[in-house]
Parts: structure tokens; C-alpha cells; sequence
């Protein structure tokens, strides 16, 4: 069972990663030209903290749980299992959202006039900012179903391991970003409100902490070793899906090719380097 401090922290960092819907709505607000460099290597690097925390850090403590619980062979089995099993549950989730409304398909903030022109040449300035409005509203809904898994990944690793926790928290509050541009700026041109194109990114990412709070609250009462030991392997499992399936190709879509593969080896090294100082 752990501290109130404890989870008190982790329910922090988890809120922390899912506001960051928030700092992309700004940054569209204030500026007329997405920096696709900085955000290729951005993803790039979350991506890497990802895929390197899931492999070196959360595969292999949920394998010590569970083979220390259910014995070296059964172990391993369950953990495998657990961790496809996570794999499974966030692409069935991304199969379920409409591809048009996917929040993982690559806006830019000086694309919208793109999309505003080719409205205009299709309907009334009513229709068209419906059209819009629409887009923004479901991208929103996208994104609140892709958080709930992420918030609960982040919250149990932050159970966990509060470093480990604050590490994934970073890296999915960096990937949250370009989402937050996603729904921001087609609500703002069809509202001309700053502060309902802000209200809607930002709620959007509050469904990572009430993910987690969810999922924690219906897992507590039988969050024994072994229950614990799956829920992390499903976690790396949702992490590598998350890093292969929307980190890198977003990231790739946005800049160069060598930009994103440059970020994803800096993040490598970086959370290796921070969890060799923690040692």
C-alpha cells in the first residue's frame, strides 16, 4: 500500500503531463509559425525516454514482481503477456478513433488558413466554422480517450518509481504539446475565442489525471504484487505502442527525418544517464 505522499506526487506529475495540452494552445495563440524543427526533435526524444524506460526499467521490474510472485518460468509468461496485452489495449483504443479526428494526425498552426480556403470554397462562413468547430470538439474527445491509458501509465510508474515517474511524465507532457495545437486552432477560428479554443485543449488533458485516478480507484482494492506486476508490464507495453505508433512518425512528419532520430538517441541517453546517477 503506499503513502498519501506518495500518491499525492504521482497524481501531480500525472496532471503535469496532461496540462500540457494547454502550453500547445498558447503557442498557437502567439505564434503565426509552428517550429516543426524543434517539435520533430522534441517527439523524437520523448520517444526515446519512452522506449528505453520501457525496455531497461518498467519490463524489467514488472519481471523481478511477478517472478519473485508466481515463480521464474510462470513469471516471465505472465509479464510477456501483460506486456502485449498493453500493446493490445492502446491500439484497439486508437482503432476506435475516427481516423479524420485522430489527434495524432499533423496540424500546423499556419495550416489552418489552408483549411479555411478550402471551406470557403465549399460553404457558407456559418457552415465553415461549424466544420471547424466540429474538428476541434472530436480532436478534444480523441485525445481525452487516448489520455486515459497514458495517465494511468504515468501514475503508476510514479507509484513506482517517483524518478521513473517524473522522467515519462516530461516525455508525455512534450508529445501533449502538438495535440494541444491540434485542438486549439480550428476551435479559434471558428469562435475567435482565445479562451474557448484554451478551455477545450486544456480540458482535454485532464482526462490523463482522472484516467488515473479511475484506473487507480478501480484497481486498489486488489492491487496486490502480482495485480501490480501486470498493470507495469501493460504499462511498457502502452509506452513502446504510444513511442512507435505516434511519437516517431508525428515527429518525422514534422521535420527532417535525421531530426527525430537524433531526439529519440538524445532521450535514450538522457534517461540512461539519469538513472545511472540514481543508482
Amino acid at each position: 500500500m503506499h503513502d498519501y505522499e506518495t500518491i499525492f506526487f504521482a497524481f501531480g506529475l500525472t496532471l503535469f503531463a496532461g496540462l500540457a495540452t494547454g502550453i500547445g494552445s498558447i503557442l498557437a495563440f502567439f505564434t503565426k509559425k509552428t517550429n516543426t524543427g524543434f517539435l520533430s526533435v522534441a517527439l523524437g526524444f520523448s520517444a526515446g525516454v519512452m522506449l528505453y524506460v520501457s525496455f531497461i526499467e518498467i519490463f524489467v521490474k514488472a519481471k523481478v514482481e511477478l517472478q519473485s510472485e508466481l515463480g521464474e518460468v510462470a513469471g516471465t509468461w505472465v509479464t510477456v503477456a501483460a506486456f502485449f496485452g498493453g500493446i493490445l489495449l492502446i491500439g484497439i483504443i486508437d482503432r476506435l478513433v475516427p481516423s479524420e479526428e485522430n489527434p495524432h494526425e499533423v496540424r500546423k498552426i499556419e495550416d489552418i488558413e489552408d483549411i479555411e480556403k478550402q471551406l470557403e470554397e465549399e460553404g457558407t462562413e456559418e457552415q465553415n466554422n461549424k466544420k471547424l468547430l466540429r474538428m476541434g470538439v472530436f480532436t478534444a474527445l480523441a485525445i481525452g480517450i487516448h489520455n486515459f491509458p497514458e495517465g494511468l501509465a504515468t501514475f503508476t510508474a510514479a507509484l513506482t518509481d517517483p524518478n521513473l515517474g517524473f522522467a515519462i511524465a516530461v516525455a508525455i507532457a512534450i508529445h501533449n504539446i502538438p495535440e494541444g495545437i491540434a485542438v486549439a486552432v480550428p476551435v479559434y477560428y471558428a469562435t475567435e475565442s482565445r479562451g474557448k479554443a484554451f478551455t477545450l485543449s486544456f480540458l482535454s488533458g485532464l482526462a490523463e489525471p482522472v484516467g488515473a485516478l479511475i484506473g487507480y480507484l478501480l484497481l486498489m482494492p486488489f492491487l496486490t504484487p502480482t495485480v501490480f506486476g501486470v498493470i507495469f508490464a501493460a504499462v511498457a507495453g502502452i509506452m513502446v505502442f504510444i513511442s512507435l505508433d505516434e511519437l516517431l512518425p508525428t515527429a518525422q512528419e514534422y521535420g527532417e527525418h535525421h531530426l527525430s532520430i537524433y531526439g529519440l538517441v538524445l532521450g535514450m541517453a538522457v534517461m540512461a544517464l539519469s538513472l545511472l546517477l540514481f543508482l
